[in-house]
């Protein structure tokens, strides 16, 4: 008998260890994910303080910023390089290190910068980016200065909340500018990419995310090779896809599932973030606001949304500046603006987009503020 109750007792603590050591709190990641931050010649223009002979990009995020920091985990594309002098913008961008350090003070955590200008200036323009980055300890994929820097961030693993995520990046080109040994530009490559997913895979991530520059400028709905793409990369195993390239807006699809491979977002282009860009569709943008919940181990998406951003380009003493507004906070406050055209332009870029993302978008709806 004594032995019996030896035995249960074993068998009893043995249980109450099994059951300790299963997970089953509740776990939240919130994400968000912005589209270009464009570096045109104006742009550095405007971030230059000659009182002090140096550049500040801080106030170019400042009514965004707010939106930034509430989130966990924060991912921008940076489509220029960070090169040195001389500071140029289109077609060759560099851009001064003060862009990326503002994007830091914003609440922005990590730059993904494998794009059509990541070769704007060359191996040393690429390696030069990806030090600064360094320096300012942003988190970074898509371009590497060696294999050595490729495996230590491809993918980009971020554990946050108790959710670890995997982060890819890559690029259909790079305007016909090469990159050349030991540097490397993750380009859009099925073989590539199926051998990374394949990878991260292995790295016991809760979601693979793989953020792609593809498509065709200007373009209101995706291209045939950004759809083709877009379904490979899921069959490889991906459960979240980001999209830029475009400069404008394109439609936002989460796919809600019941399966074992659990739903899937696809994001075709989130537009511009700040750009020099003014023309109807190509002055804003948006961002994607994306929460992971964990429950009992498993790992699903409770919700997503975005917040439409547009770009505010007042003169103040004769400089033009950029702020980047969340957009329906000031669209019933004409009064901010320093010109009625101003207003109505931020209007019509609202009206265009909820027309394009309300008639195509698919479990994805604009977040607005509480009135």
């Amino acid at each position: 008998m004594k032995k019996l109750s030896i035995i249960l007792i074993i068998f009893f603590s043995y249980f109450s260890i099994a059951q300790n050591s299963i997970d089953t709190t509740h776990h939240e990641l919130s994400l968000l994910f912005i589209g270009d931050i464009m570096g045109h010649g104006p742009q550095i223009e405007s971030a230059y303080d000659a009182s002090t002979k140096s550049y500040n990009y801080n106030s170019v995020f400042k009514y965004v910023s707010p939106h930034i920091q509430s989130s966990d985990f924060c991912v921008a594309n940076l489509e220029v390089t960070l090169a040195g002098k001389p500071y140029k913008g289109y077609p060759q961008f560099s851009s001064p290190d003060a862009l990326a350090s503002a994007a830091k003070n914003a609440g922005i955590d990590m730059l993904v910068t494998s794009n059509n200008h990541s070769c704007d200036r060359g191996d040393k323009g690429i390696v030069r980016t990806i030090n600064v980055l360094d320096s300012l300890q942003i988190l970074h994929t898509g371009t590497f200065k060696d294999s050595f820097d490729r495996k230590k961030n491809n993918p980009l693993i971020i554990e946050k909340n108790c959710i670890r995520v995997a982060f890819l990046n890559y690029t259909y080109g790079t305007n016909g500018l090469k990159n050349h040994y030991p540097t490397i530009v993750n380009r859009l490559d099925t073989s590539l990419i199926r051998a990374d997913i394949a990878y991260a895979k292995t790295l016991n991530v809760d979601k693979i995310i793989v953020v792609t520059h593809w498509g065709a400028e200007y373009k209101l709905q995706p291209v045939k090779s950004q759809i083709e793409m877009g379904k490979f990369i899921f069959e490889a195993g991906a459960d979240i896809i980001v999209g830029s390239h475009p400069h404008v807006l394109e439609k936002m699809i989460w796919e809600k599932s019941t399966n074992s491979q659990g739903d899937k977002v696809i994001i075709y282009s989130l537009g511009n973030y700040v750009s020099n860009q003014r023309a109807r569709y190509k002055d804003g943008g948006a961002m994607l606001q994306l929460v992971l919940q964990k429950e009992n181990g498993k790992t699903s998406i409770k919700s997503a949304g975005y917040y439409l951003t547009w770009v505010y380009t007042p003169t103040i003493e004769g400089v033009k500046k950029y702020y980047i507004l969340p957009a329906a906070w000031y669209e019933n406050n004409p009064s901010f603006f320093n010109n009625k055209d101003s207003y109505q332009k931020m209007n019509l870029f609202l009206t265009d987009s909820r027309k394009l993302l309300g008639e195509y978008n698919k479990n994805i709806t604009e977040i607005k503020p509480n009135l």
